[in-house]
């Protein structure tokens, strides 16, 4: 048996063409409710965390609808061809309804796109398992996290490109990539014969499943959870207000600004695989520790870099170029140390508890930056304030996390 790669990489088009519609939404949707409507940061914050939380309820639940959905076309394919085109025509409407007085409209219309893109993410992530075998599931998980990193880098530098010509073509773009991405998982991958007649498995009580890492007498696990949650909420308040900071502290276009983006999503992806065999050679632990430190500095030397020098030359783009290489040491190696400290036969539960809590940081961040921003007289720079300091709890917390490596493979 060997991983079928080109299965994979068509799989991942599923996440290509949802990684483009995210991409182009954080980067012009702050924008839009931030100068067209004038809305301040703190409110900008609540209507993006909003469909943050819509994403984090709806997609537990309809994993568990789509384990139990009985098609000819299987349990995961009905809702990609539903909703994906939904999803599509409700983002192409987006940069129409930028007009005065249509705020609650956009706001609708946004919400909406929100739910119907939860709606078939989660099935298009079960089809990994569904069709790889359990042993190529983390090479599968790199191809398909690669092809989402591609997404990002031209959602990020063609997206910017489109939208200096006109402000609703990347969302058009978008939109048309997101169908054609789709539609190649459609037609060609095939669920297996036996998916509708496989056993359910239960799926796990989150309540009960942070009951267990609280009480567990080696909290490894628990320091390794507030760690992930630590970074993210900084990582996150960074990537939803950065074109707003472009726009409104170095008086750069919304396209320049979001462009700078891409340079952190492209080492991201050329790092990703290398960041996998440092860790090898190193460990995890200490791979990620020097990729927490590496981007807390980055961050705080944008904070105090002047904004002159930040606009002219190659600086501020080295730096979030190294920003992506010191992002990957961090992500690519934390869901494999969760693995890693789960009992192993509570993999799926600890999976879960790793969404679970870079999710409510996905909450959490954007608030807090929001807040922040408003009460320093709208400083947009404070995401480089708030950012190097959740970095460091992270940094503190992966201090005390004591079990995580990877395991030695048994002898032949």
């Amino acid at each position: 048996m060997k991983l079928n790669v080109g299965r994979t990489l068509l799989l991942g088009f599923g996440f290509f063409g949802i990684s483009i519609v995210t991409g182009i939404n954080k980067s012009y949707v702050a924008p839009f409710l931030g100068s067209d409507f004038g809305l301040k940061a703190n409110e900008v914050s609540l209507i993006v965390t909003l469909g943050t939380i819509i994403t984090f309820l709806i997609q537990p639940m309809i994993g568990s609808v789509s384990d139990n959905t009985r098609t000819h076309l299987g349990r995961r394919m009905p809702f990609i061809i539903i909703f994906a085109p939904l999803a599509a025509i409700g983002f192409a409407l987006l940069p129409i309804l930028v007009q005065p007085g249509l705020l609650w409209v956009f706001v609708s219309v946004l919400l909406l796109t929100t739910v119907a893109l939860a709606l078939f993410r989660t099935p298009v992530i079960a089809l990994m398992p569904d069709i790889t075998p359990s042993q190529f599931r983390s090479q599968a998980n790199g191809l398909i996290n690669l092809m989402g990193g591609i997404g990002g880098i031209l959602a990020f530098a063609v997206g910017a490109y489109l939208y200096g010509l006109n402000r609703a073509l990347p969302f058009f773009a978008a939109a048309v990539a997101l169908v054609l991405a789709c539609a190649i998982v459609v037609w060609r991958i095939k669920e297996p014969k036996d998916s509708d007649t496989k056993a359910v498995a239960a799926r796990p009580d989150l309540i009960h499943s942070l009951r267990v890492v609280l009480a567990a007498r080696e909290k490894s696990a628990l320091w390794l959870f507030l760690a992930i949650f630590s970074w993210f909420v900084g990582y996150n308040a960074v990537e939803t207000f950065f074109t707003l900071y472009g726009v409104k502290a170095l008086k750069l276009q919304p396209n320049n600004a979001a462009f700078l983006l891409s340079f952190l999503a492209l080492m991201f992806v050329l790092f990703a695989v290398p960041s996998g065999y440092i860790a090898g050679r190193v460990g995890r632990r200490k791979t990620i520790l020097t990729g927490i430190a590496t981007l807390a500095i980055l961050l705080a030397v944008v904070r105090v870099l002047p904004a002159e020098l930040q606009t002219s030359g190659a600086m501020l783009p080295i730096l979030l170029a190294l920003a992506g290489v010191a992002w990957a040491l961090i992500n690519v190696n934390s869901l494999a140390m969760v693995v890693d400290v789960a009992p192993q036969t509570e993999l799926g539960t600890y999976t879960g508890l790793y969404y679970f809590f870079s999710t409510a940081a996905a909450v959490i961040g954007p608030i807090l930056a929001g807040y922040l921003i408003e009460a320093m007289g709208g400083d947009y720079g404070m995401i480089f304030v708030i950012a190097p300091v959740t970095l460091v709890f992270a940094f503190v917390f992966m201090l005390a996390v004591r079990r995580g490596e990877r395991a030695e493979e048994p002898p032949a």
